[in-house]
């Protein structure tokens, strides 16, 4: 056995690639004993996916968890959809019966002015 020759030794890269052992360059001898600077890159967190993998967990399957990353943002986007048209629903009436009053107040004459000053009187007493 002792007559077989060496094998080189195979080394992954910290790129991915593999190299003899054999190739490497000698390793530097780091002589400064100061602190160490450390570069660290901080990125942005992945989408958070803790209900997906609770409901795979419990199995209820793939296809239940893709529709519900499917129609969520869809269920998101109806119910904004209907609350704008409810917003603009709400700024049509306020504005008509803004008008209503206003031409009221301008029509109603005497008779009108007396009964809101009824009004305003019988809530005063109170």
């Amino acid at each position: 056995m002792e007559s077989l020759p060496d094998i080189p030794r195979v080394v992954q890269l910290p790129d991915g690639t593999y190299t003899y052992a054999s190739n490497l360059p000698a390793p530097q001898q780091q002589s400064y004993s100061g602190p160490q600077v450390i570069h660290q890159h901080v990125h942005q967190a992945p989408p958070d996916r803790t209900v997906q993998r609770i409901a795979l967990g419990s199995g209820i399957g793939a296809g239940t968890v893709a529709a519900g990353v499917y129609f969520g943002p869809l269920l998101v986007g109806v119910l904004t959809a209907i609350a704008a048209n409810l917003a603009i629903l709400a700024l049509i009436a306020a504005v008509c019966a803004w008008g209503v009053v206003t031409v009221v107040r301008s029509v109603g004459g005497a008779d009108g002015k007396r009964a809101a000053d009824s009004v305003r009187r019988s809530r005063g007493r109170r």
